[in-house]
């Protein structure tokens, strides 16, 4: 991991965490989810319960990200894959994991409740495991990918997108529209 950050700091110049941390806590992310309709908006909302549950920032930050996804027209299940437990049937679908995170939870677990394990797939490999969070998790990710000059997963593109040229603030002169349609409310909200 601190490999990790030193290459996105070498690269970037960009302190990975704080960054990634404060951009997604100050977010106005929140202010222009409850101001969607229609399906994607039952669908942040749903996404957004465990706010309610709990003072979490970990919870609160998974959300926010889950329902970036969701805002996106993208599935958060395609970025973050959730287990009970692992077993022969958690494990098959790990190793058939192209790109994404995967959260191991405890069974009846509370939204506040730590993960067992949260870790990242890349190709069917789990290359970073104990990463306590599903935040950190997609941190590291975005990270990886961009160190290594990967391309984005064609599924979750706008949602890397959004992490990348509106979050961060790397490259983003170039945005989709939907991108810019985002980058435009969130400097409203």
């Amino acid at each position: 991991m601190c490999r990790v950050n030193a290459e996105f700091k070498r690269i970037t110049t960009i302190n990975l965490q704080s960054k990634f941390f404060s951009s997604l806590d100050s977010t106005s992310l929140i202010d222009v989810y409850t101001k969607k309709g229609g399906v994607q908006g039952k669908k942040i909302k749903s996404i957004m319960l465990p706010i309610t549950q709990t003072d979490s920032i970990d919870v609160r930050r998974e959300c926010i990200l889950k329902g970036l996804c969701v805002y996106a027209n993208e599935d958060p299940e395609k970025l973050v894959k959730e287990y009970m437990s692992i077993d022969n049937s958690s494990q098959t679908a790990m190793a058939e994991t192209v790109f994404g995170i995967f959260v191991i939870r405890h069974e009846g677990a509370e939204p506040g409740d730590d993960p067992e394990n949260v870790g990242i797939i890349l190709e069917g490999v789990e290359v970073l495991d104990e990463l306590g969070n599903v935040s950190f998790a997609v941190a590291m990710m975005f990270a990886l990918v961009y160190a290594l000059n990967l391309s984005y997963p064609p599924e979750l593109k706008f949602t890397f997108e959004a992490l990348q040229k509106i979050m961060m603030e790397l490259d983003g002169n170039r945005l989709s529209t939907k991108g810019q349609v985002l980058k435009t409310l969130l400097s409203r909200a």
